[in-house]
């Protein structure tokens, strides 16, 4: 019998994370008046125990033993072989997945909902704000603050709210309040809703809701939480690319490719950052983030300064973006439906250490069949789409007659995404495509905003 998974005891959890911002020159995020924030511009929004963690340059940073207490309800995750789909493809791949799909909440994102609600229960915090797209963030951050006695308020975008109703259940489960965003509680949100009543939401919007709650509370007790594009979110997600290297060592191999799913990065960056260090040091490897066609932050749009939300609450981050007023088509991968992706990660495309891919709707849940008639587990929609290209990669080995080894991350599970499955099962779900058109006007915004520098680390 081939063996299947690796595995690691949780004495062989990582201890630390690792911290990308070693080993790359990055863009300052930007105030209003166009200089620098500075770390205490955060202190409304953030607590200063993760203000530092977001501009530390140290390279490994340990993680507390009360976060990896709570990790280890489900960490060290399995890194599998998937032999089954290997047979069907009839590739001469090896094709490996990181399971994050075994967190209580089914996905990667209590990996920083943990830490990041430990750190705020530290700092004297008793209530956290935030969005969430699909509902796995939410679902997540509701998780980690039951675990330390917070309460949550999760804005969900208005579709996914609609979509996906057990999502909605899971944060109240563990005692998260979830509002369909846009809302009528805060300025942000009535004015989304003035500007178009049937409007389906963004992340964008559900950000500034969440912002504007967090910042105006007179107490000082309340804080937003992120889950993506941060630095700090992105270095408490490493572990998974931490526990998969080791895994790799057990097992004999390394991978000649490496793929995530990218909505705001912080999927990607898990697994891909500890991997993009090997190659900043001369290893040759692929390294691919993959989005929805209908939403190409990586592949189409330009590397700028913009806001992370609609309302234009946050500083200028540089990044790829379709701009901060870009509502996306309701395509059901709600967690990739997001207008500007991760600094660090676009730092990283900039610098030709990362290629983008993008791939449909359609082009997905094909994968996500094939993957669950093979390998019997039932992917999330954001999962699908890297699961297209991991399958699009074995093929051109066997095309190739070359042996790979691929690992990609299984964001999440898509049990509480049925509905979609019925729907593309049934040839009721369609394709959305950006059209160039669409992103002409989108660029629109950026004319009088400042331009990052093209930097190169190495």
């Amino acid at each position: 019998m081939e063996t299947r998974k690796i595995f690691l005891n949780e004495d062989e959890m990582p201890r630390q994370w690792y911290n990308i911002l070693a080993d790359i020159k990055m863009n300052p995020p930007l105030g209003p008046d166009g200089n620098p924030v500075k770390p205490e511009d955060l202190a409304p929004v953030f607590p200063m125990n993760l203000i530092e963690q977001e501009v530390s340059t140290d390279r490994w940073i340990d993680i507390p033993e009360k976060v990896l207490d709570v990790l280890s309800i489900w960490r060290p995750s399995p890194l599998v072989r998937a032999i089954s789909l290997e047979k069907a493809l009839d590739t001469p791949a090896k094709i490996y997945f990181k399971n994050e799909s075994l967190s209580p909440p089914g996905s990667h994102k209590p990996n920083t909902a943990v830490p990041q609600a430990y750190y705020n229960k530290v700092f004297g915090i008793e209530k956290l704000t935030t969005e969430t797209g699909a509902g796995q963030w939410g679902s997540a951050l509701s998780f980690a603050c039951s675990q330390f006695g917070l309460e949550c308020r999760v804005y969900m975008v208005r579709v996914s709210f609609d979509q996906k109703p057990y999502r909605k259940s899971m944060m109240e489960t563990w005692g998260g309040k979830c509002i369909a965003s846009p809302s009528m509680e805060t300025k942000a949100g009535r004015d989304a809703l003035e500007k178009d009543p049937n409007t389906p939401g963004s992340l964008g919007t559900a950000i500034s809701e969440a912002i504007e709650v967090a910042v105006s509370d007179q107490t000082g007790k309340t804080r937003y939480s992120l889950g993506s594009v941060l630095n700090h979110v992105m270095l408490h997600q490493t572990i998974i690319g931490l526990e998969a290297k080791k895994q790799f060592e057990k097992a004999g191999d390394y991978p000649d490719i490496v793929i995530g799913c990218a909505g705001g990065g912080s999927n990607f960056a898990g697994l891909a950052f500890p991997f993009v260090l090997d190659k900043i040091n001369g290893k040759q490897i692929e390294i691919l983030p993959v989005e929805p066609a209908a939403c190409p932050t990586l592949t189409k749009a330009p590397f700028v300064y913009d806001h992370g939300d609609t309302a234009g609450y946050t500083p200028l981050l540089p990044m790829h973006s379709l701009g901060h007023a870009f509502v996306p088509p309701p395509l059901h991968a709600g967690g990739l439906r997001y207008h500007g992706m991760a600094p660090t990660v676009s730092q990283i495309v900039s610098e030709g250490l990362a290629s983008p891919r993008s791939v449909t709707q359609l082009e997905a849940y094909e994968a996500g069949i094939l993957l669950a008639r093979t390998e019997g587990i039932i992917p999330a929609p954001e999962t699908t789409h890297a699961l297209a290209c991991v399958i699009d990669e074995a093929r051109k080995a066997k095309e190739e007659g070359r042996e790979k080894t691929i690992v990609f991350s299984w964001s999440g599970h898509g049990l509480l995404d049925l509905g979609t499955y019925d729907k593309f099962l049934s040839g009721s779900l369609h394709n959305f495509v950006l059209s160039d058109e669409e992103l002409a006007k989108a660029e629109k915004i950026f004319e009088n905003y400042p331009k990052p520098s093209l930097l190169k680390s190495f």
